[in-house]
């Protein structure tokens, strides 16, 4: 009997219905959003001068129609979660079940913290993951966690980097025995993969397992009370927080890093009470049940056509979708805190970042479609998530459609009788207050929320932790702008990032860029391509109709400026500026974190730049000669090993960048060449690369 269950067995645990609630709320949801959407399609239908009496004028109320709806449901979201954050939370929340003083008698049980990563900065990576570790050491419930760096890296300097850092940490930690690195020789189904290959090898001796990402933080008593939950509710496979983005540097990270800590508490809020227990997963930061996760949430290769054909790119939604299906519970908890994220320090990032994403969530639809047994909720976040890139190209077409009808009304004449033997004409139909007050529900739609987030702020008391009322002013102004700039731009690239998808275009695994500044020389060749559509669109709107020019401009002109706004954004000493202005200013910046401060404090290793390479480092230096050995393997005899023997009496001779990765990668992986590289370089000549290279590690260690 495990641990939960011996709490339900205690008849400690009180079962709640939510079921009926929550169908409740979605069918008020469903009413009001469908409403809503037909007044607005009936207005677009008045608008336009033929009422929908043509192919294209019915087009056009079609894609306004998705698109309408489509911001009506976030409206209404951030409505209800507003609401429910001035009633003091959801009734219905896990966290209102259970008073803080019960949690805290409920027994813990083995628990597993994993971090897959791949070609991460190894600073940044493992010393989150440090304070993380010193987090729950300072809640007192440490011997129940074990620590697990789970790398799929492929480079050699980076993994030798990890494994370092992973000796480092467990020296300074005293966690020998409890910090674990394991990292894979063939990447299979990216991320999900690494962490099916962990389930596979450890996940039976943990009852639980959190997943972070790379740039996660959390802390010790938010992870504690996680698995106090879940012991509590032995029906909830996945408990998911809502990560907040902090420790952004950078301008475009900090306007992010400002919108999600004041808006997101009420989209967060209202998502969450209108799923309950048929929640999301998003891949990190929550806690798992391990033994259903393993027996039901197994990933299926998609048998389906291009797109859904071969091993899910996105897998956290469907790993939550087979949860549910199982019978199991997953819950969002928005009012756990101290759980965190980064955000992509530049729009290029994020952009890139968005083009994996897009083909993950397109690939939903097969599963939405076919999949058996899932639960409607879970079909309806499958659908939310992949409206959220292909309501791009639904603009798109949108307004290509209106260039279109533009320019046949400019160009051709009215046709009075556009059916044939018609006695009737057919006359058009001008309402420009009625487009007026169209426009203007829609920009009330986007921007009302943000003001309730602004007022939520104010009324919780909040505000000093912003800045004060006039900088948080300031900072929602700036951000509103910032938005309506990069709206048109993220328009345009998920729009090829759709259509890439669809054609099944192959993309690249890669390792996300946290730090950087875009260049000029980058931001030109991402966004050259928009900013000449734009300007050719501009154009032909002007010369078409001045009106229809200036009504182009709130789209034309922020991509006409893509590459300058990619360039500014990313500038890390204006967001430091904009930061002791007291702008775009969030709490964490104000009152101190004590996670920020273990991962600001002090490097795992010399930055790159300071010292001998990880390479080097691995071959010369005793202690990680032997570290790397332990971790490496012995391949025995046959061709590999005269392999083997011609590769590291190169990298003797030549030095180690005589070798290609994959080169590297082989002989660094063999236990017997570390041993002999090692031995050989203490006794090369003077001259040599290697000999060159002790004089450097002596000058460097012990310096005149």
């Amino acid at each position: 009997m495990n641990s939960s269950q011996a709490v339900l067995e205690s008849g400690a645990v009180r079962p709640v219905r939510w079921r009926g609630r929550v169908m409740l709320r979605r069918a008020l949801l469903t009413l009001v959003v469908i409403a809503q959407a037909l007044v607005g399609a009936y207005y677009m239908a008045s608008v336009l001068p033929y009422h929908g009496g043509n192919l294209l004028e019915q087009a056009l109320i079609a894609l306004f129609t998705v698109l309408f709806t489509w911001i009506t449901v976030g409206f209404w979201i951030g409505l209800y979660g507003f609401w429910l954050r001035r009633l003091g939370g959801d009734p219905k929340s896990l966290l209102r079940r259970y008073p803080d003083g019960e949690l805290a008698n409920t027994p813990l049980s083995r628990t597993a913290v994993v971090m897959p990563i791949y070609n991460e900065p190894v600073n940044r990576t493992l010393g989150g993951l440090r304070a993380i570790y010193r987090s729950i050491e300072r809640s007192g419930q440490l011997e129940h966690f074990d620590f697990y760096i789970l790398s799929d890296s492929r480079d050699p300097d980076v993994w030798l980097s990890e494994q370092a850092a992973w000796q480092s940490l467990c020296d300074e930690l005293g966690a020998s025995g409890r910090l674990f690195y394991r990292r894979r020789t063939l990447n299979m189904n990216y991320k999900s993969g690494n962490v099916a290959d962990f389930l596979r090898r450890w996940g039976r001796a943990y009852e639980y397992m959190i997943v972070m990402d790379a740039d996660s933080l959390m802390g010790g008593d938010t992870l504690v009370k996680m698995v106090r939950l879940m012991q509590r509710e032995p029906k909830v496979g996945i408990l998911q927080s809502c990560p907040t983005i902090i420790n952004g540097q950078s301008l475009f990270a900090r306007v992010q890093q400002f919108a999600n800590q004041v808006y997101g508490p009420l989209f967060s809020t209202g998502l969450a009470a209108m799923q309950l227990g048929e929640a999301a997963f998003w891949g990190h930061n929550a806690i798992i049940r391990t033994e259903p996760f393993m027996r039901h949430c197994g990933l299926p290769r998609l048998r389906g056509p291009g797109l859904f054909s071969g091993p899910i790119s996105s897998h956290d939604f469907v790993e939550a979708a087979f949860m549910g299906r199982a019978g199991y519970e997953v819950w969002l908890e928005p009012d756990l805190g101290e759980s965190y994220e980064e955000s992509p320090p530049s729009l290029v990032d994020e952009l890139t970042r968005d083009k994996r994403w897009a083909k993950g969530n397109l690939q939903h639809l097969w599963l939405m479609l076919f999949e058996p047994r899932l639960r409607m909720a879970h079909r309806m976040a499958f659908l939310n998530g992949i409206l959220s890139y292909v309501a791009s190209p639904l603009w798109f077409a949108f307004l290509v459609l209106t260039t279109i009808e533009t320019t046949r009304l400019v160009l051709w004449p009215p046709n009075y009788f556009p059916e044939q033997h018609s006695p009737f004409p057919l006359w058009p139909e001008w309402h420009p207050e009625w487009a007026i007050g169209l426009a203007s529900s829609v920009v009330f739609l986007l921007f009302f929320p943000k003001f309730l987030a602004l007022l939520d702020v104010l009324l919780s008391g909040r505000r000093r932790s912003h800045g004060g009322f006039i900088r948080l002013l300031l900072s929602t102004l700036q951000e509103i702008l910032v938005s309506a700039l990069l709206a048109p731009i993220r328009m345009l690239a998920h729009t090829r990032y759709v259509l890439e998808a669809l054609l099944n275009v192959t993309l690249r695994w890669a390792g996300q860029n946290r730090s950087d500044e875009t260049t000029w020389t980058d931001a030109l060749l991402n966004q050259a391509p928009g900013s000449l559509i734009a300007a050719a669109w501009s154009g032909f709107a002007w010369w078409l109709d001045p009106l229809f020019f200036f009504w182009s401009l709130p789209v034309a002109l922020p991509l006409l400026l893509a590459a300058p706004t990619s360039v500014l954004l990313s500038k890390v000493g204006l967001g430091q500026a904009l930061r002791r202005a007291g702008v775009l200013l969030v709490p964490e910046e104000k009152h101190g974190s004590a996670l920020l401060e273990d991962l600001s404090g002090h490097s795992i290793l010399p930055e790159p730049g300071t010292g001998e390479s990880a390479v080097v480092r691995a071959v010369l230096d005793p202690v990680m000669n032997r570290v790397h050995q332990a971790t490496a393997r012995s391949h025995g005899g046959g061709a590999k090993h005269e392999r083997l023997k011609q590769l590291r009496s190169r990298c003797l001779e030549q030095g180690p960048d005589s070798l290609s990765r994959a080169e590297k990668n082989l002989l660094l992986t063999d236990r017997e060449s570390l041993a002999w590289l090692h031995a050989h370089a203490w006794r090369a000549p003077v001259d040599s690369f290697w000999g060159r290279a002790i004089d450097h590690r002596i000058r460097r260690i012990w310096p005149a």
